[in-house]
């Protein structure tokens, strides 16, 4: 197969041509790099009256943490003043972000990101967003204008900022970036893949995508409860993303047309995505259904040299498209590539096996995504935001929702399709049969759902929707399999734990059992390594050797600490057999765990425990090593990527990775010259919030609001963050007095 073709040489300076069987051409145009440019060269004077015009109508506060109060007269303006601030804090990540969304990662990054930017191409035609953009209603064409109009106004006034390729931003864009999960559903199209398919040459997944088909879906806890089951007859909502760290933006953003919210909305996108207004509250959830199919294409070539794909008793003609992608040469230049790209009905092609094309289906709704996305953050009540998720463009994220009457909820996604229950979609279904097909989209009344249980709480930890509201729970067997592909996982028993342990919860006997120490894997896990040992013969080196390692294990009470040296020991034991256990549990069809529970040999559990006590001898001079001084947080940069480093300060957390149950996540490791484990994914924007006659909410962020080191908030909410010491929200224009830094309009 030969997918791509020789670029024409348009008038540029130079040509570097491509070997490799694709017979691949670059055109390399020399000039600035793209970091070189400025703002100045893309801005006029219209456009300066027109954003000082609409910056004269917002007010940007900032508080003491650094958080900016946005207030705007319209939605519009306060749009506006919302995505100023951002760029003010971290314009480098909502560059970057726009970069992915557009697939125009390699214009900065170079040809290493050639392969993710085409696999955003196949699904995002910047023309068919503009044409998208052109239909958009009204208010939401203002809103994006605005979006557009702020960033171009921080661009203007601060010529220090040199982007690296984006020097304007279309109000079209936002619709490439349209909701605010932590792993869109294409990054499940494995890059090596694409790389194999479309480059003509084999690829091998990396150890990263291997990992990824059997790990557990990441991103977050959520918890409601109803005010049955709390002490003061409010509604409780517990907010509790699992990101990659400094992923999102904590804002506060009002306007004199109803809207005011608060929450966590991620770099770029001018609504906020985890959050909370005066009456309702929304916390999304990785979810485990299964609403991104692979279809296997029986491919069939025309005399002419035509292809067709085989769909029933007929032939159907396979889409071609090209698709030119830009990236950056080592010389600072650019060069482009040219793809012939496929598709079917189904979707665009994405990979081959067994020698049939796979074609990968999934949600592309842009316009109804933004819709959904940002109506939301101005419901006033349950029904209120029913009516928003009537848009069924969620296709990622469950929902755990309170609100000030009193009403709780667990949602599933919305954007569902109807299928048919034969057929295992969890592989590739056979694209020639037409009962494969998607057929329309669920109802939201015929979703798993949990409204208002008699429980008193509803939750989510990524896992199966079965155990949601415990007995009040929906049922498996009233669904078709492909609402759940998760399983269990050990949150969620953590979660039911502490959620069954009282009935007159507050806002701070939630934080703490956000913060509850127990491991539920270790619980489980640590009984089949002490009868390992016990069953030893006396006479077997392995029994002295780990006496010692054994009786901390066994009489630990599988609670996290700082100070806790079983930690240290049964997490350095986990990861040894996770590592041994995994590839086998994938071939079993059985999640990590419960493969480690059921059928780990006793020489595996064993082997584990003493490559965990050999590592931490090697690493840290001795096997009992208390886990904070291992498991560190820092902050040494802005960079998206940053580098760790052992010598430079660092706090110790507590709270392990969600893996082992905690639901304080901190996802670490070591990282190149570094002996210590340093965090950069888990908890990142925690808060909880009390629905009563005059709400009250409680946030942490992890490090701080800003992306500058050499500002006060890069960092300063580490030490709270580390230790679950939520601060007050400032959510009324009173909880602010004594709290003000600052209050300017933006370009002052």
């Amino acid at each position: 197969m030969n997918h791509a073709y020789n670029a024409q040489n348009l008038g540029l300076s130079r040509r570097h041509v491509l070997g490799g069987a694709a017979g691949l051409a670059a055109a390399v145009a020399v000039g600035l790099p793209p970091g070189t440019a400025t703002a100045a060269t893309v801005q006029t004077e219209p456009d300066l009256v027109r954003w000082r015009k609409q910056a004269a109508h917002v007010t940007i506060t900032r508080d003491d943490w650094g958080i900016p109060h946005v207030v705007g007269e319209t939605d519009a303006d306060a749009v506006f003043g919302m995505i100023y601030a951002q760029a003010e804090d971290d314009f480098n990540r909502i560059e970057n972000n726009y970069l992915v969304a557009l697939g125009r990662l390699a214009e900065a990054d170079g040809e290493t990101a050639i392969w993710q930017d085409l696999r955003q191409r196949l699904f995002i035609d910047p023309e068919e967003l503009k044409r998208d953009y052109a239909k958009c209603p009204g208010w939401l064409r203002k809103l994006m204008q605005a979006w557009a109009d702020g960033l171009n106004y921080y661009l203007a006034t601060h010529p220090d900022v040199r982007p690296r390729v984006l020097r304007r931003f279309e109000p079209w864009m936002p619709l490439s970036f349209s909701e605010g999960s932590i792993g869109g559903d294409i990054e499940r199209v494995p890059l090596s893949q694409l790389e194999s398919f479309y480059g003509d040459r084999t690829v091998a997944m990396s150890d990263e995508e291997v990992a990824r088909l059997s790990e557990e879906p990441k991103g977050s806890n959520g918890m409601a409860i109803a005010p049955s089951h709390t002490k003061n007859g409010h509604a409780l909502l517990l907010i509790n993303p699992h990101t990659s760290f400094f992923f999102r933006s904590e804002q506060h953003v009002t306007s004199e047309e109803g809207l005011n919210v608060y929450g966590a909305a991620t770099w770029g996108q001018f609504f906020i995505y985890q959050g909370f207004n005066a009456n309702t509250g929304w916390m999304h959830t990785s979810s485990g259904v299964d609403n991104v199919d692979e279809f296997s294409e029986t491919i069939v070539t025309g005399a002419n040299g035509r292809r067709f794909y085989r769909y029933g008793d007929k032939l159907r003609p396979v889409t071609t498209k090209r698709i030119t992608l830009s990236y950056r040469t080592a010389d600072g230049g650019r060069a482009k590539r040219t793809f012939n790209t496929f598709a079917t009905h189904h979707g665009p092609i994405v990979r081959e096996a067994d020698g049939r094309w796979i074609a990968f289906a999934l949600m592309n709704k842009p316009v109804e995504a933004l819709q959904q996305s940002y109506l939301r953050t101005k419901t006033r009540d349950y029904d209120g935001y029913l009516k928003v998720a009537a848009f069924k463009a969620n296709s990622s994220n469950n929902t755990l929702f309170a609100d000030s009457k009193g009403d709780i909820a667990f949602l599933v996604p919305q954007f569902m399709p109807v299928r048919d229950n034969r057929f295992d979609y969890r592989r590739p279904v056979d694209g020639s049969d037409p009962a494969t097909d998607w057929r329309g989209l669920h109802s939201l009344a015929s979703l798993p759902q949990v409204v208002n249980p008699d429980n008193g709480w509803t939750f989510n930890t990524n896992n199966w929707p079965w155990t949601a509201a415990g007995a009040d729970s929906p049922k498996a067997g009233d669904y078709p399999r492909y609402f759940d592909q998760a399983g269990e996982n050990p949150r969620g028993p953590q979660a039911i734990r502490v959620l069954s342990a009282r009935r007159d919860f507050t806002p701070e006997t939630l934080i703490a059992a956000a913060f509850d120490p127990f491991l539920t894997a270790f619980e489980r896990l640590l009984p089949g390594l002490v009868a390992s040992w016990d069953d030893l013969p006396a006479d077997d080196a392995r029994k002295e050797r780990l006496s010692d390692p054994i009786g901390l294990l066994r009489g630990w009470d599988c609670r996290w600490s700082a100070d806790s040296k079983a930690t240290s020991l049964a997490v350095f034991w986990g990861e040894a057999l996770w590592t041994a256990t995994a590839p086998a549990a994938s071939a079993a069809g059985l999640s990590t765990w419960d493969y480690m529970a059921e059928r780990a040999t006793d020489a595996q559990r064993l082997t584990a425990l003493v490559e965990a006590t050999d590592r931490l001898t090697r690493d840290f001079g001795g096997w009992e090593v208390p886990w904070g001084e291992i498991n560190r947080f820092q902050r040494n940069d802005g960079a998206i990527v940053q580098q760790f480093d052992d010598a430079k300060p660092s706090i110790p957390v507590p709270f392990a990775s969600s893996r082992w149950g905690s639901l304080a996540s901190f996802g670490a490791r070591q990282y190149p010259g570094t002996k210590r484990w340093y965090g950069t994914s888990g908890n990142s924007f925690v808060a909880v919030v009390e629905f009563g006659p005059r709400l009250r909410a409680w946030a942490v962020t992890a490090g701080g609001a800003s992306g500058h080191p050499d500002s006060p908030h890069f960092n300063d909410q580490a030490e709270r963050y580390a230790s679950g010491d939520l601060r007050p929200v400032y959510f009324y224009p009173d909880d602010l007095k004594g709290h003000v830094e600052r209050s300017y309009r933006p370009g002052t």
